[in-house]
């Protein structure tokens, strides 16, 4: 259906860094800290020299302050990278399956709901509120990067409501014929209701009422609930991939 690379690119455009290098041959992602897969290796070619190409990334990201990771799956080039991380003391972080479905399959195995849903093509600021509250790390300027993260690409954001407000949230990365599903949060004490399927459904049903055929999302490995739950939705796992991450070694005081 999808190859391993043709996903990493949805996902590279569905969650776009706010800016991009290549470095030692590889795609360099940067967006001030904010998220791993975007402060990330794309490791897209196999460089001449992998070992050199290794150490010009460290560089490069230490020199901005920033942690050094890469995104291994199988699709990364070369294929022995992972080992040569590990060999260089990078350590293994977030083991993520990436499933895909029809919309047409999910959304007929998807509950009826009668939840308030209203879908945007935009997060106003109740559903960043949300959002941020459930999801997000960081002050003021790291929401104002993951806005950016969030708008770098079309999609639709969906809101449902109760009694007391936002209840819940949703975003889809609308990328061609595909459709990612990010961002699903439910304000805490309205989680077990039926929420995260009613947002789902919302936004589906807008995606295929402008011709998407598929979709895609993330979860990780030790998720085995939202495994269950996806596979009873129709959702086949495709791809996966890890982090390398290198560990911040403390600076010395006294």
């Amino acid at each position: 259906m999808i190859s391993a690379d043709q996903l990493d690119e949805l996902m590279r455009r569905g969650w776009p860094a706010s800016w991009e290098a290549t470095v030692g041959g590889w795609l360099a992602r940067l967006s001030g800290g904010v998220t791993r897969r975007a402060n990330s290796i794309l490791p897209l070619r196999a460089p001449s020299d992998t070992e050199r190409a290794v150490a010009r990334v460290e560089e490069f990201y230490r020199s901005r302050g920033l942690p050094v990771a890469f995104q291994i799956g199988p699709a990364a080039r070369p294929s022995e990278l992972d080992s040569v991380l590990a060999r260089r003391g990078y350590e293994l972080r977030t083991p993520t399956a990436v499933q895909v479905a029809t919309i047409e399959d999910v959304l007929h195995r998807l509950p009826e709901s009668e939840a308030d849903i209203r879908v945007r093509h935009w997060p106003d600021t109740a559903w960043m509120d949300l959002w941020w509250e459930v999801d997000g790390r960081g002050g003021p300027e790291s929401r104002a990067v993951a806005h950016d993260i969030l708008t770098g690409v079309a999609g639709l954001y969906a809101a449902s409501h109760d009694g007391d407000g936002i209840s819940a949230v949703g975003r889809l990365a609308l990328v061609g014929s595909w459709a990612g599903v990010y961002c699903l949060a439910t304000r805490p004490d309205a989680r077990r209701r039926g929420h995260a399927s009613a947002i789902l459904r919302g936004l589906l049903e807008r995606a295929a009422e402008r011709g998407v055929k598929y979709t895609w999302l993330q979860v990780t490995a030790d998720n085995t609930a939202a495994l269950g739950l996806y596979e009873r939705l129709g959702f086949v796992t495709r791809s996966s991939y890890h982090y390398r991450e290198l560990p911040t070694i403390p600076s010395r005081t006294g």
